[in-house]
């Protein structure tokens, strides 16, 4: 089997954490490749026994591989989607982040977890993406128009309000006035859009959420549409700009260009172990069924 491992910081509970996924590596001997700032990090601590391979850019990941391990919180998730971008390479997170939707191994189940991969005891579980075009779109973001939490609008430089006209599959919705707009996929409904009062949508449902940030007119409600929806975007304020976010990457666009996004062409897989199903890390999330009376 052949696993990259990616993360972004060194925190107090990285050396456990590392410590335990090597040890399991030891027992299965996968082949091991590790992102070159990660490694860098994690030699800095002396927290590998031995040398291992590195990779830099996401070229350097192709299918051959069968897993990348993310250590980090939902933040670093999404960062990890972009080194597997469409080649359709799972994604098992180990969470050293605090909530974790999506990085769902604890600390303490690594030992237990881990090994049901070289077992083939898990399951795939495919997440949609949303896609970003407009006209003058760079070259950079042409390579990572996607994101796999939320698509967000949003008031730049102003404490003022900004006006949103939103139409889907060409008609005209509504122009919602708020501090802006958030566009979710199912993945992304228990984060920033659940915040701002959206509903939690189920992994495998076809549908992305509209939801409008602090609204002016508080009959503007958050929105279910089916995932095959095409929308389109245009943002009006007192300023030239204003700011798009694509999970956790902030760019600068004109007021007034058209936003064009819909379902992306691909999906990014997560793994899922029984023990961690969706529900089980809803309910320990969100503290469901629990008496805090006391």
């Amino acid at each position: 089997m052949k696993i990259a491992v990616y993360g972004q910081y060194y925190k107090d509970n990285t050396e456990d954490i590392i410590h335990k996924m090597i040890a399991v590596f030891e027992r299965y001997n996968p082949e091991v490749t590790f992102e070159s700032k990660f490694y860098n990090v994690l030699n800095e601590h002396n927290l590998l026994n031995k040398s291992f391979d590195t990779y830099t850019t996401h070229e350097e990941l192709d299918s051959g591989y069968n897993l990348l391990i993310c250590i980090g919180g939902d933040g670093t998730m999404l960062r990890a989607a972009t080194y597997v971008r469409n080649k359709g390479i799972p994604i098992l997170g180990i969470n050293a982040g605090r909530l974790g939707f999506l990085a769902t191994v604890q600390q303490e189940n690594i030992e237990t977890l881990l090994p049901l991969i070289f077992e083939h005891k898990y399951k795939v579980s495919p997440r949609s993406l949303l896609t970003l075009d407009y006209d003058g779109k760079t070259e950079e973001l042409d390579e990572l128009d996607y994101a796999l939490n939320e698509v967000t609008v949003s008031r730049k430089d102003t404490t003022s309000m900004i006006t949103i006209e939103t139409r889907l599959n060409g008609d005209y919705l509504n122009a919602y006035w708020a501090d802006g707009l958030i566009i979710s996929t199912p993945t992304g409904s228990t984060g920033y859009s659940l915040s701002c009062g959206g509903p939690i949508l189920m992994p495998e449902v076809n549908s992305f959420v509209i939801t409008p940030i602090a609204p002016h007119n508080l009959n503007a409600r958050p929105l279910v549409i089916q995932d095959d929806t095409e929308i389109e975007l245009i943002v009006s304020s007192r300023e030239n700009q204003h700011l798009i976010s694509l999970d956790s990457r902030i760019i600068t666009v004109e007021t007034e260009t058209v936003l064009r996004l819909k379902k992306a062409p691909f999906k990014i897989n997560l793994v899922e172990f029984p023990q961690e199903k969706f529900l089980v890390t809803l309910r320990k999330k969100l503290l469901w069924g629990e008496d805090k009376r006391n």
